[in-house]
């Protein structure tokens, strides 16, 4: 390891790396006394099928531990296949914890079929399934994994799985619509089945970091929290990729939010979330960097203002792994012990949000309470 004076980032991220999922990791030469199998499901979009889902291949593929670089680059693309070579399932960038020892993806399920094959043929050993019922009978946990999509078909796929107290990770955004994420929610504590469901920015780095700091109390209370997404703003867009700052906002403020107001104009949109008792948080979805970074957070302590984004040493494809592993590092550790790691209200919360900005905006911005939207 490089001398302290050397030592980046990046540098104590790899080193800590073991720290950081001590609790969950398996050594590698102490062989794991269970093998959890992992059923994927993936979700469509109005109905068509997420062919290349990058949700269940890139996300999902560090529960397995074999990969395919070359079925990759011919079913997926080749920018996918030299990032998994270069970063993902590069063992140089494995925080000595992936492939994880006792996970496999041992089934997968979409409802067309024919798109199955390619990622067999990318995961060796992972078997197809006709139904969500019938890779619920062969799994110990469920992913649901939906890249772009609305979550309208999320309670049929995760309902089998939720009926026989699997823990699931259900992909953002949970249900399509603020009543439709309440049903999987109800639906999984009925059965006592653990779930989860979050957005990358809730397990990148620098979230991790501001979390920590607004536990210690070190820089004080936040005052204030500015969430921005890269990219272009358009209404159908916002109730997916909306997700994303909503989620800072919680992760950041608490869910107990009090209403939200909107404004869009050509591709970019500005959202206020408020809150009862403390200051509000923004959203920005369509907000430029001065550099290229999908998102930027700033975190206004009381004494000093944070800002991050997921690169690490100005690395974004690093960081972005590093995210991702984090939330799939969550789900195992929820696999293993049953124990939710995100609250049930801020899940909830993020919907309401996402829907209360959308029909703030069709309402010429009017502060509208997160109350209409849960009805």
């Amino acid at each position: 390891m490089p001398q302290p004076s050397h030592t980046t980032r990046r540098d104590v991220l790899l080193a800590a790396g073991t720290a950081l999922v001590a609790s969950q990791a398996a050594r590698a030469d102490d062989p794991p006394k269970k093998i959890f199998r992992i059923g994927v499901l993936s979700a469509a979009i109005k109905g068509k099928p997420q062919p290349r889902n990058g949700h269940t291949w890139h996300f999902a593929q560090y529960l397995h531990p074999h990969c395919d670089l070359d079925a990759i680059k011919k079913y997926l693309d080749p920018g996918s296949a030299d990032f998994f070579r270069k970063v993902m399932r590069n063992p140089k960038c494995s925080f000595d914890v992936l492939p994880f020892a006792d996970t496999r993806i041992s089934h997968y399920y979409d409802a067309d079929q024919s798109v199955i094959g390619p990622f067999k043929e990318a995961f060796p050993g992972v078997e197809a399934s006709n139904s969500p019922a019938a890779l619920a009978k062969e799994v110990d946990a469920v992913w649901l994994g939906d890249a772009s999509g609305y979550g309208e078909d999320h309670f049929d796929l995760i309902a089998p799985a939720l009926e026989r107290g699997l823990p699931c990770f259900c992909d953002k955004p949970i249900g399509g619509s603020a009543a439709g994420t309440k049903k999987i929610l109800d639906y999984a504590r009925k059965h006592k089945a653990p779930i989860m469901s979050s957005s990358l920015f809730r397990h990148h780095q620098g979230m991790e970091a501001a979390v920590r700091k607004r536990d210690s109390n070190e820089f004080g209370p936040i005052r204030h929290v500015v969430a921005s997404v890269q990219g272009g703003y358009r209404p159908d867009g916002w109730l997916v990729y909306g997700q994303h700052p909503a989620w800072a906002v919680v992760t950041l403020l608490g869910p107990k939010v009090e209403a939200v107001s909107m404004y869009a104009r050509e591709d970019v949109c500005h959202g206020l979330v408020t809150y009862p008792d403390r200051m509000p948080g923004e959203m920005w979805f369509g907000r430029p960097n001065q550099d290229w970074e999908y998102n930027h957070t700033a975190v206004h302590f009381q004494k000093k203002l944070v800002q991050f984004t997921p690169s690490i040493e100005g690395d974004f494809w690093y960081g972005h792994h590093y995210e991702i592993f984090r939330m799939a590092a969550t789900f195992r550790e929820m696999v293993r012990t049953g124990k939710e790691p995100i609250p049930h209200e801020e899940i909830q919360a993020v919907t309401e949000i996402v829907f209360a900005a959308a029909k703030s905006v069709k309402e010429k911005s009017r502060l509208v309470e997160v109350a209409e939207i849960r009805g």
